[in-house]
C-alpha cells in the first residue's frame, strides 16, 4: 500500500478535485489503517472549508501601488 508521504501527496489532490478514481481507494484503504494519516486528512479538510468560507481577497493592483507610492513619500 501507499506510504504516509504518498497518501499526504492524494490528499492534497483529492481537495483540488485532481484525485483519480483508483487513488482515491487506495487512501480510504491507507486511512482505515493509519490513524496519522487519517487526522491528517480531517484537519486537511477542515482547513480547506475554513479558506472557503473566508471569501479571501486580494488587493487591487491600482491600490497595492498607490499604498506604495504614500509609503514611500514616508521617508
Amino acid at each position: 500500500m501507499s506510504n504516509c508521504k504518498e497518501v499526504e501527496i492524494i490528499c492534497t489532490k483529492i481537495q483540488y478535485r485532481e484525485a483519480t478514481i483508483t487513488e482515491k481507494i487506495r487512501i480510504r484503504v491507507h486511512l482505515l489503517i493509519c490513524h496519522t494519516c487519517r487526522t491528517f486528512s480531517k484537519k486537511n479538510h477542515k482547513l480547506s472549508l475554513l479558506c472557503k468560507d473566508a471569501h479571501f481577497r486580494t488587493l487591487p493592483l491600482a491600490d497595492k501601488e498607490k499604498m506604495k507610492k504614500n509609503l514611500g513619500s514616508m521617508n
